[in-house]
């Protein structure tokens, strides 16, 4: 597998609105002409790229599957990578993150399984509203700025998201 962009490898346009059923269908297409299976009875040298190969489509199918990372990926792209740890001079996103946070923590405390729904529900409408300006502007260069601000937001609300399916996990329980 020569190195290409993952949009590439997946015969994709460069796009942060994709079809994920299309990019399902290709991943499992590669999946199968690549996997380290096909590949027992060959030699060493062959066996080990076939496990670098699987491994660089696992990464790059991850990347694209995941809005954030997809976004990010795009950013990449253009050659200048984003910070991992910058200082974020978003004021608004700051108050609403710890707005979240204190509803989260307020959701734990009363161990109130009814209300992680709607919580839930509230997060994802936030992620489709900065998914939908991220799209509008990631390609212009001026607003590049805006656009890692929208990608710090993306991540942000990845990892609240995910603390979600904890606690919601930690109640069933």
């Amino acid at each position: 597998m020569a190195k290409c962009s993952y949009f590439e490898l997946f015969e994709l346009e460069p796009a942060f609105e994709l079809d994920q059923a299309q990019l399902a269908d290709a991943y499992r297409r590669l999946a199968r002409d690549v996997h380290p299976d096909r590949f027992v009875q060959a030699g060493e040298a062959e066996q080990r790229q076939a496990v670098e190969r699987s491994a660089d489509l696992n990464e790059a199918y991850r990347v694209l599957r995941s809005d954030s990372a997809r976004a990010r990926y795009l950013l990449s792209l253009s050659g200048a990578e984003m910070e991992l740890e910058a200082t974020v001079h978003d004021p608004e996103f700051l108050f609403q993150q710890m707005q979240w946070r204190e509803e989260l923590e307020e959701i734990r405390d009363r161990a109130d399984t009814d209300a992680i729904a709607p919580f839930r529900q509230r997060l994802r409408t936030a992620a489709t509203a900065i998914n939908t300006e991220f799209a509008s502007v990631w390609q212009n260069e001026q607003q590049r700025a805006q656009a890692e601000r929208l990608v710090r937001r993306m991540q942000f609300l990845d990892k609240l998201a995910l603390e979600v399916r904890d606690l919601e996990e930690r109640l069933d329980d």
